[in-house]
Order: C-alpha cells, then sequence, then structure tokens
C-alpha cells in the first residue's frame, strides 16, 4: 500500500498547523448535523493490485475550530489528474483534467455513506463564440441532488472566467444550455449564486449596481431579467479612506440568501493591492504563460491581495417593485461564509462556537470579520491565505 496524495484543496492541514494539530482529530458521528466546515484535504491509500480505495477527508469546523478525520471510499476518477473546480450546497464539482470531464460529488459530506460515495457525471462542455470554457469561475446548484427517482428539478450552473453561463439538469439533460451573458466582459469574473426564494440565478454586476437574473423555470432560457439596485445609507468614511478604496482596491460582490428568511444580502469585499505587490503582479503577468489561469489565480485564488474591509447591505424591495440595499453594520444572529464555493449563511445561534454578526472568509485571508467594528480575527495557527478551499454548509441526515 502506498500513501497518495489525491488532491490538496488548500495548504491549510494538520501538518502546518501545529496549534490546530494538537486538538485531537475526530470522527464525526452520522447521528448528528454538523457545523460549517473548510475542505482541506483528500488523501487515500491506492493499492496497487486494484480494488476499493479508502481514503480520508480532512475538514476544519469553523465553530469549534479543529480539525476532523472522515474515512470515506475515493472515487477513482480523482485519483489521476482530479482538480475541484467549485462547491454548491456541499458537493464538489470534479474537473478529471485528462478528457475534462466533469461531475459533481459527495464525497466531502461527514454524513454520507463512507462505503459508496456518490459521482453524478455532467455533460461534455462547449464553449461559445468569444467565450471559454477551459477556466471556470464559480458554480452554483438549485438544490442538492434529489434522489434518482424524485421528480424534482435539479439545475446546476457554472460561469466561467469570462462571458460564458452554463445550465444544465443533470439526470434529464445530454447537454449544457450555454448562454453568453450581456455586455460583453461587464460579467467577466461575478459570482454566481442560486435564490430559493425567486427560484433564479442571480449575477451581480461589478459595483453591485444592477443585478442579471436567469429564471430556472423557463426552459429555454431567455435573455436574463436585469435589476437597478439602489444604495441607501452608505457608511461614513473620511475622504481619504473612500480613495483608497475606490483607487487602490479591487472589489468584488456577493449576493448571499439567508435559508431561514429568505433575506437577501449584497457583500462588498475590497482587496488591497500595494506597490510592492503590484510591481509583483506585473512581473508574473509577463512570465505567465496562460492569461486565463493567471487571472484566475491572482482575482478568484487572492495571491498577493489582502481583504481590507466588507460592507453588507440588505436588501429591502418596494411596493413599486424596486429594490433598495441599505447598508447596515448589523445582521443580528447572521453569519455569511465567502469563499469559492457559492456563498451561503446560517443563523449562528443554531451552531455553537459560531459569532453572530461576522463573515467568515476563505481566499484573502482565513479568517472572521466583525461586521460592526471592522475587526478581523484570523483563525488560530492557519496560513495568511486559502486559495483553494471551500466552505460547506451544515450537513445532515
Amino acid at each position: 500500500m502506498s500513501q497518495l496524495l489525491l488532491q490538496r484543496l488548500s495548504k491549510f492541514s494538520p501538518r502546518n498547523s501545529s496549534l490546530i494539530y494538537e486538538k485531537a482529530r475526530r470522527v464525526l458521528s452520522s447521528s448528528a448535523a454538523t457545523n460549517p466546515y473548510v475542505s482541506l484535504e483528500i488523501s487515500a491509500d491506492l493499492n496497487e493490485g486494484g480494488g476499493t480505495i479508502i481514503g480520508s477527508v480532512l475538514l476544519f469546523d469553523a465553530a469549534k475550530q479543529d480539525v476532523l478525520t472522515v474515512e470515506k471510499t475515493i472515487p477513482e476518477e480523482m485519483i489521476v489528474e482530479g482538480k475541484g473546480v467549485g462547491a454548491s450546497h456541499g458537493w464538489l464539482f470534479m474537473e478529471d483534467q485528462r478528457d475534462r470531464s466533469l461531475s459533481v460529488t459527495d464525497v466531502l459530506n461527514p454524513l454520507a455513506s463512507k462505503r459508496e460515495t456518490t459521482v453524478i457525471p455532467l455533460p461534455p462542455l462547449a464553449s461559445l463564440q468569444l467565450c471559454q470554457s477551459k477556466v471556470g469561475w464559480n458554480v452554483a446548484m438549485s438544490s442538492s441532488p434529489p434522489d434518482e427517482d424524485d421528480e424534482d428539478d435539479w439545475v446546476v450552473a457554472i460561469k466561467f472566467l469570462g462571458g460564458q453561463l452554463s445550465l444544465c439538469r443533470p439526470r434529464r439533460d445530454l447537454r449544457w444550455t450555454n448562454i453568453q451573458t450581456p455586455l460583453l466582459g461587464y460579467l467577466d469574473n461575478s459570482n454566481l449564486m442560486y435564490s430559493k426564494r425567486d427560484q433564479c440565478f442571480y449575477l451581480p454586476s461589478p459595483g453591485g449596481n444592477h443585478l442579471f437574473s436567469y429564471d430556472i423555470k423557463d426552459k429555454d432560457h431567455p435573455n436574463p431579467k436585469f435589476h437597478v439596485l439602489q444604495f441607501r445609507d452608505l457608511p461614513e468614511l473620511p475622504q481619504s479612506e473612500w480613495e483608497i478604496l475606490v483607487g487602490s482596491c479591487y472589489r468584488t460582490e456577493y449576493l448571499v440568501e439567508s435559508a431561514s428568511t429568505g433575506e437577501h444580502f449584497l457583500v462588498k469585499r475590497y482587496l488591497y493591492l500595494s506597490l510592492t505587490l503590484l510591481a509583483t503582479f506585473v512581473i508574473n503577468f509577463v512570465t505567465e504563460t496562460s492569461f486565463l489561469r493567471y487571472i484566475q489565480r491572482y482575482l478568484k485564488n487572492g495571491q498577493d491581495y489582502k481583504t481590507k474591509q466588507f460592507m453588507v447591505f440588505r436588501e429591502e424591495e418596494t411596493l413599486e417593485g424596486g429594490r433598495y440595499m441599505c447598508y447596515t453594520d448589523n445582521i443580528g444572529d447572521v453569519c455569511i461564509f465567502l469563499s469559492s464555493s457559492e456563498a451561503f449563511c446560517v443563523q449562528a445561534s443554531s451552531f455553537p462556537g459560531l459569532k453572530p454578526n461576522s463573515i467568515y472568509y476563505i481566499g484573502q485571508g482565513f479568517g472572521i470579520y466583525n461586521i460592526t467594528n471592522g475587526n478581523s480575527t484570523p483563525f488560530q495557527g492557519a496560513p495568511a491565505k486559502l486559495s483553494a478551499s471551500f466552505w460547506l454548509p451544515p450537513f445532515s441526515i
């Protein structure tokens, strides 16, 4: 038997985080619901003679701030050139880099069967004219995959870096429905999310001034609906601070829906790039062989950036159908989770150890941001950056 690393989803593991390693590893009982987790690592013992591949999944518990190990059967296709491209509802989107085939799997779910990991294949990808489908930006799903005999619709969507959005119903469609997003270049790195309340996928525009929605009830997926957002009650900041945020920061937006109330929050994340880091950015750009991979690594994964500030806006709808986004520094008992996976939020009181009115973030730092006072607290023993990990929402049987 030989130890084989299938995929290190992040650099954060017990081997390089001694403070957390000292805490006892534990295997989760399948009789309980879970806290929100971060995916850390998938590893396995490969029997060279063939046969079942038994491995383990390392997860970081956000509430208890320790690492747990779950024994799992690892799909063979994840061993050779397997790559995680995103996550939604706790399901991992995997790409086999040998033939670029895609699948979704529950391998990260500690409550799923450890003997029979579920893998659902997705249709082959194709690129629209003036678009590409090699570099994904993020993914979203309308729900977790239902049972095979369940007739409920289940829609998955992939937003690629650039102008392509692809949707399909995996158990019904033989091919993707590929859509070019409006205004070529405008939504290139927008973060996709699914709204259960509105039954549609949303893409926020740069700056968050507009939303584009795609109704999954419309089988033909026509042109998206366009929504104008009006901002109110902006925070009172010194002019010099606004100049830094506007002139020296890269900004990204996330639309998040509360599963319990259906309430929407728009989160603006400001990432600071110093002159020293900018020089590194330019040098690496010149030496990078793949422009798209470069953009994905630096903008999405946060290399050479640091998180400077978050702003949270609560959606308020008017009787006329307009949408106002009102700045708030108090979202109550809610925690928001941001990473390369689809953003989500939970009630802190339901998971003892979570801090209410906070943002748990990965990518440009790894820590907890207090929305009221603007202070960030890194997780003990964690590295400054977790570039390729996913927050996973609570699992339950």
